[in-house]
């Protein structure tokens, strides 16, 4: 329940901000938990030409001071790329407010670079920087019409102006805002109302220290509060500091002490409950930092690893390593966010313009907060310190309401969505202990051994009906761009790579393929008997659902009359590919004529009750969240508690690089190596007890976090894939085929014994392990490739 404004007042009978601090707390960790947030960011000081003449600001100069009056396009650029290198996400632009309609020397400069004011030149330098380095603007200009918040929302995701201060006397004379016409509060809370009303994510916050008394600010915090309650537009409060500046003519005014700082930000976290962001800067509080987390902050505002606090040049940024430690010894974990936070994000379609939200996607995770590291699913490119940070931190001892959870889940307790949509929040010592107990309870359920399968892939053609916009595989006319030509495997080929798989020591064949235009039921069947004709000891594991339901629909019978047939012809198992993920909401966006959640989980069912398991899978890291992760494993929980037929659960990280959906700005990079650890931690624990198996994609991961993964609750290293394509496709680096013996030396670099499986979990026979130990090297295959008169009938 929000405080009332009377009910604000009586916060000044609290004179100790020790007194308020529990509260604090409690409603800070009731949204924010431990996460304490920053953003990691660039300072551009575009002017420091400006018409305000405040009494304790250093940043603004007179033309006299300055060699030039703004930064050109090409020193703009360079800080830039140089912010970009560092891992920089945001670009901050400092500038004077309104210099032009001071000095004469701004307006002939402003000219000289083709522009008729300083925010139309902000505009340009905003949309430049965005356009060649990736990094997201976020602009403080000052004052703004609606005009100018309407042309500068298209290049930057947030905007800020602080209020300061609500006290209309600070701009009189004798005031610290006199002589300052920006300053007055009416027309900076004009800009904050017209900002709303343009539905931009907004910064606004006070200044404490510069004459005002605490009722005037929680006055001043009232008046934001009003506004937020309003539009829903402003993301954080900032409480800053005053600190006197020699030069100045408050050079000599008393600072606000540490106490007091914590007093108001504790004032700022019960006015505001506990959704907003409350910021104080690091650099300004001189006091151990862990109060300031004490008293109800859960962000630091932006730190620069390259530019300095250009308004703040006395106070150096921590670095990013001590905000960490300091960060840690509070019981939180230092997380990086975007300019816009998470929910403004997640809420991308209502908050930004459409051409910033691609640029906003690929530097974000699942949550909405900063995409940390560089590595990417599929890539051959290594970790780097971001990534190994994110997945190696400091293991500290803590009780939090995750690790609670994780308890829970444990014991093969259901959890509920949110409860496990919380688990994939879970950093730093949460993190660590989740991969611990993941790992616990898979040595509990099935030992230390871990499995593999010799299997050859067969993908009999690439061409499909459907234009899945995560697909790169698939191949027609509106694809040709896309890696590879058109074919399709005729059942010839098919019996030779059975073969050959058997003589290799294979125990599966995988077949899967586009939805060729052609395709009836009679083709999946006449697949499946060639394949059994020519090696009838072999393991057919083939057709997604998808396929099924295409064939079932062809033939005028129902699924489980089509299933019954396949399984006639020789099926013995289903993958169970084609889930992506199991919310309408998102299919909708990835593959919107494919089948629903509600027919996918129909068909997996069916397949079981007539005695053919499935596999189970998820492909996430595109444009889902955790809600959606939590959503999908629960569904996959339920399905096995009815039927009973899922023998693994297979995460597949979505490989970004070729996808046409990536190409054209509407999907992540993928899943970050945490979430994509935490993936498989996270469904040992829901999937638990009743999904004995979880699988790791080596090709999409690579074999060194292939075995993290089994180090975080997975205990299968899936096939040997004699030829895979369609991850390959995708833009996926890693090797085609890992041969047993190199499957061996990976599970014993872990300390693990191996065992080479069947597909449905049994011991593959001896002499099949002796044919795989020394198999010859593969023939090339055929792939007939498709004539243009033949690929007319796709599009």
């Amino acid at each position: 329940m929000m405080l009332s404004p009377e009910q604000c007042y009586e916060l000044l009978a609290h004179a100790d901000w020790r007194d308020l601090s529990p509260l604090a707390t409690k409603l800070r960790e009731q949204v924010w938990g431990t996460r304490v947030s920053y953003s990691r960011k660039v300072f551009v000081p575009l002017t420091q030409l400006c018409r305000d003449v405040c009494h304790y600001c250093t940043f603004a100069k007179t033309p006299s001071r300055l060699s030039k009056p703004y930064l050109t396009p090409d020193e703009v650029l360079r800080i830039a790329h140089e912010g970009a290198a560092l891992g920089c996400k945001e670009v901050l632009f400092t500038l004077g407010d309104q210099p032009e309609l001071r000095y004469a020397r701004a307006r002939d400069a402003l000219i000289e670079l083709g522009f008729a004011t300083t925010l139309a030149y902000l505009e340009h330098v905003a949309a430049l920087v965005l356009r060649e380095t990736g990094l997201l603007p976020h602009l403080n200009p000052g004052l703004m019409s609606a005009n100018d918040l309407a042309r500068l929302r298209h290049v930057a995701p947030s905007m800020g102006i602080m209020l300061e201060s609500a006290a209309e006397r600070l701009c009189e004379r004798g005031g610290p805002h006199y002589g300052s016409p920006d300053k007055a509060p009416s027309r900076r809370l004009a800009t904050l109302r017209l900002a709303g009303e343009a539905r931009i994510p907004m910064t606004s916050g006070i200044l404490i220290g510069i004459g005002e008394t605490r009722r005037e600010r929680i006055d001043s915090l009232l008046a934001l509060r009003d506004l937020a309650d309003r539009y829903g537009h402003l993301q954080e409060i900032i409480i800053q500091n005053f600190r006197a500046k020699a030069g100045t003519k408050m050079q000599h005014s008393p600072e606000p002490s540490n106490d007091e700082l914590c007093w108001t930000v504790a004032v700022a976290r019960l006015m505001f409950g506990p959704q907003m962001s409350i910021q104080a800067p690091p650099n300004l509080y001189d006091g151990d930092l862990t109060e300031l987390i004490a008293a109800g902050i859960n962000d630091w505002g932006g730190v620069s690893p390259l530019t300095p606090d250009h308004v703040n040049p006395e106070a150096p940024w921590p670095h990013l390593d001590r905000l960490a430690t300091e960060t840690a010894r509070a019981g939180c974990d230092l997380v990086e966010r975007l300019t816009a936070y998470p929910s403004y994000v997640r809420a991308r379609h209502e908050w930004l313009a459409d051409e910033l939200q691609a640029p906003v996607l690929r530097q974000s995770d699942g949550a909405g907060w900063a995409r940390v590291g560089r590595w990417c699913a599929g890539a051959s490119d290594p970790a780097n310190q971001d990534d190994l940070r994110d997945v190696t931190p400091p293991a500290v001892v803590r009780r939090s309401r995750i690790a609670d959870l994780v308890k829970r889940a444990a014991t093969g307790n259901e959890l509920v969505e949110d409860e496990i949509a919380e688990i994939f929040t879970a950093r730093g010592a949460d993190f660590v202990r989740t991969c611990e107990v993941a790992n616990e309870v898979r040595q509990q359920a099935v030992g230390d051994t871990v499995s593999y399968a010799v299997v050859r892939n067969i993908n009999y053609t690439n061409v499909c009906l459907y234009k899945c916009g995560f697909c790169a595989f698939s191949k027609g006319r509106t694809h040709e761009h896309l890696r590879g030509a058109p074919y399709l495997v005729d059942l010839d080929e098919i019996r030779r790579r059975v073969r050959e798989a058997w003589e290799r020591g294979g125990t599966e064949v995988c077949m899967q393929g586009g939805i060729h235009p052609s395709f009836t039921g009679h083709t999946y069947l006449e697949i499946c008997r060639a394949a059994k004709q020519a090696q009838p000891q072999i393991h057919i594991h083939a057709f997604s659902p998808l396929e099924v339901s295409h064939g079932a629909q062809t033939l005028g019978i129902s699924v489980r009359e089509f299933l019954m047939e396949l399984k006639q012809a020789g099926l013995g198992s289903l993958p169970g590919t084609a889930a992506e993920i199991l919310d309408d909401e998102i299919r909708r966006v990835l593959a919107p004529d494919k089948l629903s959640t509600r027919e996918w989980l129909d068909v997996v069912a069916q397949a079981h009750r007539v005695g053919l398991p499935t596999t189970s899978t998820i492909m996430f890291g595109h444009i889902e969240g955790y809600e959606h992760w939590a959503r999908h494993l629960l569904l996959l929980r339920r399905l096995q508690q009815d039927t009973g037929g899922l023998t693994e659960f297979v995460p597949l990280p979505f490989v970004h690089m070729e996808a046409p959906m990536y190409l054209r700005g509407r999907a992540r990079k993928g899943p970050t190596l945490r979430e994509t650890v935490l993936m498989h931690a996270v469904a040992r624990l829901v999937l638990h007890p009743v999904v004995p198996n979880v699988q790791v994609s080596w090709v999409k991961l690579g074999p060194q976090w292939a075995q993290r993964c089994l180090e975080a609750g997975a205990n299968d290293l899936g096939g040997t894939l004699m030829n895979e394509s369609i991850s390959r496709a995708a833009g996926a680096t890693h090797g085609q085929e890992l041969e047993p013996h190199q499957m061996q030396q990976l599970i014993a670099e872990l300390g693990r014994t191996y065992r080479q499986r069947t597909t449905l979990y049994g011991d593959a026979n001896p002499e099949q392990i002796e044919r795989a130990d020394c198999a010859a090297p593969l023939l090339k295959p055929y792939n007939a490739p498709l004539s243009s008169r033949a690929m007319r009938v796709v599009a």
